[in-house]
């Protein structure tokens, strides 16, 4: 397997760094709550830590059998996108619920009201 040339080393690490200090960003200026951060701060450390060890793409892309490192990549990506379409599952099942909670409230309320007037 080829190792990574000086310039695609320094890109991927420019990339991965930048992506982190934007979510960071993000964070510090309320744009993105925290607990909706960590999958992404996560993924951005994972990927400049398998920029820096590139040694530990080469054995993770051995351990899962895959034939080149952009495999391995690829199937993070997947993983990734999986795991934020199961957190935002989750997220939108839990308002669901508070929106009808909150509904249903509010019908009481309004019942409470008319009949009082």
């Amino acid at each position: 397997m080829a190792e990574l040339t000086l310039h695609q080393t320094v890109f991927a690490l420019i990339t991965s760094l930048a992506a982190f200090v934007f979510v960071l960003d993000l964070v510090r200026r309320r744009r993105l709550r925290e607990e909706y951060s960590w999958l992404w701060l996560l993924t951005a450390g994972a990927m400049v830590l398998l920029v820096v060890w590139y040694r530990l793409l080469i054995l993770i892309t051995q351990l899962v059998g895959a034939v080149t490192p952009l495999n391995t990549l690829l199937l993070c990506a997947v993983l990734f996108l999986f795991a934020i379409a199961v957190h935002y599952s989750m997220i939108i099942s839990r308002l669901t619920v508070q929106v009808k909670t909150l509904a249903q409230e509010l019908a009481l309320l309004s019942a409470r009201v008319e009949r009082q007037e």
